[in-house]
């Protein structure tokens, strides 16, 4: 039997565009990509701040609901780790965070057309466990 994975498509943004990005999505420098976003129904997310938005959740509701957090919580405080999630996005289909291969790979292909200055590197990853880290383990210490 065939599995079958699930996918995800992520971007870095030059570092003045990742800014944009994130302070005026909406910015006529960016309309080129907003647009490619329309047509695939798209959202950009900037790593950086869904893992600052993890932390802080994890606060609120407790530490230990939250297996991530430590790690989370330290790469968000070093400053190189901090520098490099701030310029690299997450895309969003239809509200989703995965989905499936043929949604990637059309927006994918769209992004490789479209890449430019602004858009530095374009990966796709898959759900298959094999193929990505597995999250740290820091034990009960």
């Amino acid at each position: 039997m065939t599995e079958s994975w699930q996918y995800q498509v992520r971007i870095r943004l030059a570092p003045d565009y990742a800014a944009l990005a994130r302070r005026d999505p909406a910015s006529e420098k960016l309309a080129p990509l907003n647009a490619l976003l329309i047509r695939h129904n798209a959202q950009l997310q900037c790593q950086y701040d869904a893992f600052a938005d993890y932390v802080a959740q994890a606060e609120r509701d407790g530490i230990e609901h939250y297996p991530l957090y430590r790690w989370t919580r330290e790469t968000i405080e070093n400053p190189a780790k901090k520098a490099r999630y701030l310029e690299a996005f997450t895309l969003y289909v239809n509200g989703d965070e995965v989905y499936d291969k043929a949604l990637a790979d059309a927006l994918e292909a769209d992004l490789q057309l479209l890449a430019s200055e602004a858009i530095t590197d374009i990966r796709k990853f898959d759900t298959n466990p094999a193929h990505n880290p597995q999250p740290p383990s820091y034990g009960n210490s």
